[in-house]
C-alpha cells in the first residue's frame, strides 16, 4: 500500500509547493541595479545636444554629438531608441550616475504619461511598439537586484507638449500671452494626472512586490522636472526683439516665460511631492535644476566656432529648432548632454545622501559636477 500512494503522495507535495508562500518569487541574487522609468525627461531625450547654436554646417560649432564626419546618426547617441522615438541617451539621467550600484537600467520613453508604467491587467499601455514600462520592470527585477528605481512622470497627462506648441504659436501670431487659456486646460487635466502619477507608485511597487521584493529591500525616488525657459527678467531677448525667436530659439512673451517658470513648474513640483509623500516615496525636487543655464538665459550663451561648447558656461536645455533645420522637433526643451550629467550627478548625491527628500540647483559658473544638492 505504501509503495502505491507514494505516487500521489509526491503529485500532492507538488501541486502544495506550487501553491505554498514560500514558493512565491524571492528577490535575485544578480547584480545590484538603480532603474529609471518614465517619460523624456529622464529617459534622455536631447541627449545628442551640447548647448545650443545657430551655426547649421557640419558638427554645429561643437554641439552636434550626431555628426560622423560625413553626416549625422543620432543612434549614436540614443541607440536602437532613436528607431522608437524613446530616445534613450547615452548621457540619460541614470546613465550618468556613479554610484557604487553595479548596473544602470533606463526603462523610461520620451512621450511616456502614467497609463505606460501600469501592469497590463491593470490598464498598462505599451509604446512606440514597446513594452510597458511595468513588463520591463518586471524583468529587470527578476535578473538584477534592484535597489533603487527612479520614476519621472505625470508632465505629459498635464499636456506639456501642447503647451509648448500653443504658446510658440501665440507669440509668432502676436495673439497675446497664451497662459490664461493654458492654466485652463492645466486645471482641467490636474486631477487625473496626479491620480495617475498615484497609481503608477502603486503599480511600480506591485511589480517589486511580485518579484519578491519587500519595502525595505529597495529605494523609491519620484522626481519633478526642471524649467527650460527663464523668467522673463533673465531672458538674453527683449520679449519683442526678432531673436528672440530666430536665434535665441525661446519664442514666448515675457508673460509666458514668467508663468512657465514660477507657476507651472511649482503646481507640478508641489503637486508631484504630495504624491510622492503621500504614497510614502522619496521626493527629489527639480523645480531649480536649470536654474540659469535655460534656453537665451543670461547666464549662458550659445556656442560659435570661436567659442565652443561648455558645461560651465553653454546652455543646458535643447532651444526651438523649428527654423534652424537641426535635429528633432521632439527634442526641444529637453534637458540637453550637460544637463543630464548634472541631473545624474544629483541623482548620484542623492542616493549617496540615504533615504530622505532633496532638491538640486546648478552652482554658478560651474559645469555639471558642482550641482548642489540640499536637503
Amino acid at each position: 500500500m505504501s509503495r502505491r500512494l507514494l505516487p500521489a503522495v509526491a503529485t500532492a507535495c507538488a501541486l502544495l509547493a506550487l501553491t505554498s508562500p514560500a514558493a512565491h518569487a524571492t528577490r535575485t541574487s544578480g547584480p545590484t541595479a538603480i532603474v529609471s522609468l518614465g517619460d523624456s525627461f529622464i529617459s534622455g531625450e536631447a541627449g545628442r545636444w551640447k548647448g545650443n547654436s545657430i551655426i547649421s554646417s557640419t558638427d554645429r560649432a561643437g554641439t552636434d554629438r550626431a555628426w560622423t564626419g560625413t553626416g549625422y546618426d543620432a543612434s549614436r547617441i540614443y541607440g536602437a531608441s532613436d528607431a522608437t522615438g524613446c530616445h534613450r541617451s547615452d548621457v540619460a539621467e541614470v546613465q550618468s550616475t556613479t554610484t557604487s550600484l553595479q548596473t544602470k537600467a533606463n526603462l523610461a520613453c520620451s512621450g511616456a504619461v502614467t497609463a505606460n508604467i501600469f501592469r497590463p491587467s491593470n490598464g498598462g499601455q505599451d509604446q512606440k511598439g514597446e513594452a510597458n514600462q511595468a513588463e520591463k520592470l518586471k524583468y529587470v527585477a527578476q535578473v538584477d537586484n534592484v535597489k533603487v528605481v527612479v520614476l519621472s512622470i505625470g508632465g505629459n497627462d498635464l499636456g506639456f507638449a501642447d503647451i509648448i506648441v500653443a504658446c510658440g504659436e501665440a507669440y509668432a501670431a502676436k495673439t497675446g500671452p497664451c497662459n490664461p487659456s493654458q492654466q485652463q486646460m492645466v486645471n482641467a487635466r490636474r486631477s487625473a494626472a496626479f491620480n495617475g502619477v498615484a497609481k503608477a507608485i502603486r503599480e511600480v511597487r506591485a511589480v517589486m512586490a511580485a518579484a519578491g521584493y519587500r519595502a525595505s529591500d529597495w529605494r523609491f525616488i519620484v522626481q519633478s522636472y526642471g524649467s527650460p525657459v527663464p523668467r522673463a527678467a533673465e531672458a538674453r531677448y527683449a520679449e519683442l526683439d526678432p531673436q528672440r525667436a530666430s536665434t535665441g530659439g525661446c519664442p514666448f512673451y515675457d508673460a509666458d516665460l514668467n508663468w512657465a517658470r514660477d507657476s507651472l513648474v511649482k503646481q507640478l513640483s508641489d503637486g508631484l511631492r504630495f504624491v510622492a509623500v503621500s504614497e510614502g516615496a522619496e521626493f527629489l525636487d527639480l523645480r531649480d535644476s536649470l536654474q540659469g543655464r535655460e534656453v537665451c538665459a543670461t547666464a549662458s550663451r550659445q556656442a560659435t566656432l570661436a567659442d565652443p561648447p561648455s558645461g560651465s558656461t553653454s546652455e543646458w536645455a535643447r532651444f526651438l529648432t523649428a527654423n534652424l533645420a537641426q535635429g528633432e522637433i521632439q527634442e526641444t526643451l529637453h534637458p540637453n548632454f550637460y544637463a543630464q550629467q548634472a541631473l545624474g550627478r544629483c541623482l548620484t548625491l542623492a542616493v549617496n545622501a540615504g533615504v530622505g527628500n532633496g532638491s538640486c540647483r546648478p552652482a554658478p559658473g560651474q559645469g555639471p559636477s558642482g550641482v548642489i544638492y540640499t536637503r
